[in-house]
């Protein structure tokens, strides 16, 4: 049998990134050009500086991913890039490179959802047993995803406002932490207590729905309140009692999932999957199926997570013309 090699693409936000993937297992490389020192001085991620550092080191990822494979241009049995959900200006210059790499080797063209990505990524360390329950828990995204067959996606519940890895970045700048936030909070919150009891907002209704926004809310006011009386409070108390509350929110619903909606596994995937303190809770309190998280080097954004997503749709024939578009907003159908 002849081999397989996948050249996947991805540039949704921050991180450019090229990988090579072999026969559908093998990630033969993984190159990652991160920005974050270009955004710290912003507190977030400026999308018009994301996508001129994109232009910069594209196609030098894509020399880089192929050398550090091991293979040429002709080895190549397809080309797969992000297409959505992100930044439009980011996703366009991956699918830019991506286009114009198909159309000079004679390439098949495989768009992937970001989403995807992240939650196939869970295939690198283990065979992903049907049906699923995934908890993608991003900056931009805090959904519980029903997966009832390989590439079959469906939404179950979602936020209704900020997404968890946003509100660890909004109350690390208020706390003055450099972006990103969320590794020092959890590290923080490693030292100290849950002595604020914040609200768990929508923690005891029947749906699956997440809400952040109050949280974030309780927190700088706090925070604000203490300021102006001139009070001194504990970083490492505020970041235990900020990721405690966190926590009981997405384990309360993931928890609820699992039990309207019988499954084999559970994975737990994007960049807040990193989350120390997550990943103990979850050991701790999931027993019932296996829970995959795919390894630290695969939570973040890398176009490894989608080489694995594009091997499922390149099985089922989901192939893109050249005229493919950049869909910011793409999300996965919502289960009726």
């Amino acid at each position: 049998m002849t081999d397989r090699y996948i050249l996947a693409i991805e540039s949704s936000c921050d991180e450019t990134s090229v990988a090579v993937l072999k026969n559908d297992s093998e990630l033969l490389s993984n190159i990652i050009a991160s920005q974050v020192e270009s955004h710290k001085r912003f507190g977030g991620v400026v999308p018009e500086v994301a996508s001129r550092h994109h232009v910069e080191v594209i196609t030098l990822c894509i020399q880089d991913a192929l050398q550090e494979a091991g293979v040429e241009a002709s080895d190549l049995s397809a080309v797969a890039v992000t297409y959505g959900p992100g930044l439009v200006g980011a996703l366009l210059v991956g699918m830019a490179a991506a286009k114009a790499f198909a159309w000079a080797h004679g390439l098949p063209l495989i768009p992937v959802n970001h989403m995807a990505g992240h939650l196939m990524a869970a295939q690198s360390i283990a065979n992903l047993e049907y049906p699923l329950l995934a908890l993608l828990v991003s900056g931009g995204h805090t959904e519980l995803v029903y997966v009832s067959e390989a590439g079959q996606y469906k939404i179950i519940g979602e936020t209704r406002d900020d997404a968890v890895g946003e509100a660890y970045d909004k109350v690390g700048r208020v706390m003055g932490l450099t972006y990103p936030a969320g590794r020092e909070i959890d590290e923080l919150a490693h030292k100290g207590q849950d002595i604020y009891n914040f609200p768990r907002a929508m923690i005891k209704e029947d749906n699956l729905e997440f809400s952040f926004s109050g949280l974030k809310s309780a927190f700088i006011n706090l925070h604000h309140n203490a300021q102006q009386k001139g009070e001194e409070l504990s970083l490492e108390d505020l970041c235990a009692s900020f990721q405690a509350a966190v926590l009981d929110i997405l384990l309360a619903k993931t928890k609820k999932a699992l039990e309207q909606y019988p499954v084999k596994t559970l994975v737990v995937a994007g960049g807040v999957a990193a989350n120390q303190g997550l990943r103990e809770r979850l050991e701790a309190e999931i027993s019932d199926v296996p829970v995959i998280i795919p390894p630290l080097r695969l939570c973040g954004d890398n176009a490894g997570m989608i080489a694995y997503a594009a091997a499922v749709e390149y099985e089922k024939g989901h192939l893109a013309e050249l005229d493919l578009n950049a869909k910011p907003s793409l999300a996965f159908d919502s289960l009726e």
